[in-house]
């Protein structure tokens, strides 16, 4: 996790809370290929969607939109190793509405486009698929649209213009 220690308590002592948590997560995993608005999984945790943003992410280290990206570019690139199906196929069954969206976003997180994430697994030795998942799952410590800024040298401020 990424925050400190200090700020988990609250989390810990709701153990309600975090069980609610937990299954609002495993519906994501069960099905990260389906949209997941904060209000939907909310109503699936029974809180506030508020309440629910703020204790995911307390909870797991990470909003619940960067978590359910993460989940469906670890599915993408586990159909884009083990199948031969195609990368527009494989962008749709993993929640992409666009084929533009999912090759930027699986570029912006993993650095290679999904084409050279193929050619990749087709190169390696055959080791077992727990340790390549663990090796290759997604580090999204960031949104990707902050993630863009900085590669392209936009900062904040030079966003606003000065009259």
């Amino acid at each position: 996790m990424n925050e400190p220690t200090e700020a988990l308590p609250s989390i810990i002592q709701a153990p309600r809370l975090l069980r609610r948590l937990l299954r609002a997560r495993d519906r994501i995993d069960a099905a990260s290929h389906e949209e997941w608005p904060v209000a939907r999984l909310a109503r699936v945790s029974g809180v506030s969607p508020a309440h629910f943003a703020r204790a995911f992410r307390q909870a797991f280290g990470m909003p619940p939109h960067r978590y359910l990206l993460t989940r469906r570019v670890e599915r993408a690139a586990a159909l884009l190793r083990e199948t031969d199906a195609s990368i527009t196929d494989i962008a749709f069954q993993t929640g992409w509405s666009s084929l533009g969206s999912f090759s930027r976003t699986v570029r912006d997180i993993t650095g290679k486009t999904p084409t050279e994430l193929r050619a990749l697994a087709v190169a390696r030795p055959a080791m077992p698929q727990c340790y390549l998942r663990a090796a290759e799952r997604p580090d999204l410590k960031i949104a990707v649209s902050e993630k863009r800024r900085r590669a392209a040298g936009v900062t904040p401020g030079a966003l606003v213009e000065e009259t």
